[in-house]
């Protein structure tokens, strides 16, 4: 299993063919509490960089981007139910989608840990 970062603070875990997407706990820190969650339907195609899914804080909206191209298969109602989860568990069980991974060239645009890290250092 493989966890890679985009630079809009999306962190995308690689389990074979099925990528399982969320916020960082950055991005959960800039965020504030969140209060509601609107995720993608499951069968939906994204694109790379398409907003795929906005999370609303006390403080504001953020779209959530697709950081590859898929085919949403499963989404975390458990999510929807407690947007709260977002903000005690961003890189656990406060997963958003998960894709069926279109092109796995697409995940060398992505930072490892440490160059994550880096970028919000």
């Amino acid at each position: 299993m493989t966890t890679l970062f985009t630079s809009d603070h999306e962190w995308i875990r690689i389990e074979g063919d099925v990528a399982t997407i969320g916020v960082t706990d950055y991005a959960q820190s800039q965020l504030g509490d969140v209060v509601f969650v609107e995720l993608p339907k499951v069968g939906r195609t994204l694109k790379k960089a398409e907003a795929a899914a906005v999370v609303e804080s006390v403080k504001a909206a953020s779209d959530v981007y697709a950081p590859i191209s898929g085919e949403v298969v499963e989404v975390n109602e458990a999510l929807a139910a407690e947007p709260a989860l977002v903000n005690s568990d961003a890189c656990g069980k406060a997963w958003f989608f998960k894709l069926k991974i279109a092109d796995k060239s697409e995940l060398g645009g992505l930072m490892d840990e440490a160059a994550y890290k880096a970028h919000t250092a």
